[in-house]
């Protein structure tokens, strides 16, 4: 029971509030009831913000001596239900504002926001609040998912989520195959584990949980196809002009004879061919990367690229695809040109007028055929680039749209290789489509015998890892609550501008992912 008076101002609400003399508090070593007051003093504790001034509660609270002649407490202070707790001061609903403020906005950002409502706190005060805030006590979840995230740089960090309740359990820096199998050993009782392909998950799952039914999630396993998928059209760049429509029927152009010609030609093409040729001979003997780089010149990482390629064509840099923005606009250049007006100025101001945003220049260099009786330099289409067409390959055919159903069948006729890649990336869709892995034998058969390297890599590192490749294939488990999780760290991440430690990432990561699952429910329960 309290006795209250209010005094409101302009710089704020306050309260005196007073505990009645003559009940029993219970004592906070040996909860005890005891009458034998002591003496009484003032706490003040901060409330939240009522109509947008600050709340001050200044409660009168006795000092009681314990009449337990055991406890080690000879005198305590008493405590009121929903307003006081020890050693605070603030109140339960303002602390509770402060902590949730703090995971999701952390220091700095909390700070401003509880500033816009009246609430003085520092960054590092807010942080403090929410560094204490306990986590939810671990449950060991029967399937969980496993991966990793880009911590800062090279550093990885290694994140868990119950794939059940999609609530993220812990993280940590690195990926320690002998950490996750210690925390697995915590924590007995995971029957299902979702990973990616990593060896070092494999072998700390295995040692941690061998009785866990380890799956390779479907979405790496597509995307580690699609990689290779990519390197193989970039070893074929060559092949890829063969996808544009013959410039004519009678007399087509040999495609890729052309398109190597053409490169070959270039200044950039000689360059290429040049540092492959000097990089192929000095590797060759056996010398190393390194090595090379210092005789050359060059970086180590550029070294390695030009050996490991097969042909100078794969490592020279492509011309920019983006189209011209003067390319709405050659029409129009040609029928003023048709109709007397040769002045580039005069035109440029024209095509200014119907939204033409780019330079004099550039019209002037349009215009340029012209004046020498030759017709405007069409835009013409560039064949694709090894992503492009690796991406041919991998859409669903009901997925692609009738200028990749026009170009990808002439790619395929062309170029052998890419055909028989296409055909082995079908069978491993319809595998995946179908939750069949019964032909997963022979698919790794048919990578190895493809002779193209990466497949035949691929199909190494697949065989080792088939038993979790099929479970990922016939299995509805799958790590995408883990992407979706990660996604949420690098928002976090952003918003403390990369200066997080772990800990304090860790906390954030957990609590933020607790409290909207809090929220949603309230919201989710209707009125009665």
């Amino acid at each position: 029971m309290l006795v209250v008076s209010v005094d409101v101002s302009d710089a704020g609400v306050a309260i005196h509030a007073r505990t009645r003399s003559g009940v029993p508090a219970g004592c906070t070593g040996c909860g005890r009831l005891s009458e034998w007051c002591h003496s009484r003093y003032i706490r003040r504790l901060a409330d939240v913000t009522l109509a947008g001034r600050p709340v001050r509660i200044d409660l009168s609270v006795r000092r009681l001596y314990c009449e337990n002649a055991t406890c080690p407490k000879v005198t305590f202070a008493e405590q009121t239900a929903g307003l006081t707790v020890r050693y605070q001061r603030r109140t339960p609903q303002l602390q509770r504002l402060v902590e949730d403020v703090g995971v999701v906005l952390a220091g700095r950002g909390g700070a401003r926001m509880l500033r816009i409502l009246n609430i003085r706190l520092s960054r590092c005060t807010v942080l403090s609040q929410l560094m204490r805030v306990p986590l939810p006590p671990p449950e060991t979840p029967r399937v969980l998912g496993v991966d990793d995230f880009a911590l800062y740089g090279d550093t990885y960090g290694t994140l868990l989520v119950d794939a059940t309740t999609r609530l993220p359990l812990t993280l940590w820096e690195g990926r320690d195959a002998e950490q996750l199998s210690r925390w697995l050993r915590e924590h007995p009782g995971v029957e299902i584990a979702c990973r990616d392909g990593s060896l070092t998950y494999r072998q700390g799952i295995t040692r941690g949980a061998p009785g866990a039914v380890q799956v390779s999630d479907r979405f790496h396993l597509w995307q580690g196809l699609s990689r290779r998928v990519q390197d193989i059209t970039s070893a074929h760049r060559g092949c890829l002009p063969a996808a544009l429509p013959p410039a004519g029927e009678d007399d087509p152009a040999p495609a890729k004879e052309s398109a190597m010609n053409t490169a070959a030609d270039t200044r950039a093409g000689r360059h290429a061919r040049r540092l492959f040729e000097a990089v192929q001979a000095l590797t060759c003997t056996g010398r190393s990367h390194s090595s090379v780089a210092r005789e050359l010149g060059l970086d180590r990482r550029t070294v390695g690229k030009y050996a490991r390629a097969n042909t100078w064509q794969e490592v020279m840099r492509r011309p920019s695809r983006k189209p011209s923005t003067l390319a709405p606009y050659l029409d129009y250049l040609q029928q003023r040109w048709d109709e007397g007006q040769h002045s580039a100025k005069i035109l440029h101001e024209e095509l200014q007028a119907k939204g033409y945003l780019g330079h004099y220049q550039r019209v002037k260099m349009a215009v340029a055929p012209l004046r020498r009786g030759l017709p405007l330099d069409e835009p013409r289409e560039r064949p694709p680039s090894p992503r492009e067409a690796a991406r041919w390959i991998t859409t669903h055919p009901h997925r692609r749209n009738l200028h990749i159903n026009d170009r990808l069948p002439r790619l395929l006729d062309h170029c052998p290789e890419l055909r028989q890649t296409h055909d082995l990336v079908r069978q491993f869709a319809f595998m995946i489509d179908n939750r069949d892995a019964t032909p997963l034998p022979g698919w790794l058969n048919d990578l190895t015998d493809s002779g193209l390297a990466p497949l035949v890599g691929l199909a190494g590192a697949l065989h080792e890892d088939r038993h979790a490749v099929a479970q990922g294939i016939t299995t509805p488990y799958n790590s995408g609550v883990n992407e979706g999780r990660i996604t949420d760290i690098k928002l976090q991440k952003r918003l403390m501008a990369g200066r997080a430690g772990v800990p304090l990432l860790r906390h954030r990561v957990v609590l933020i992912a607790h409290l909207r699952r809090r929220y949603a429910n309230r919201l989710t329960v209707s009125p009665r």
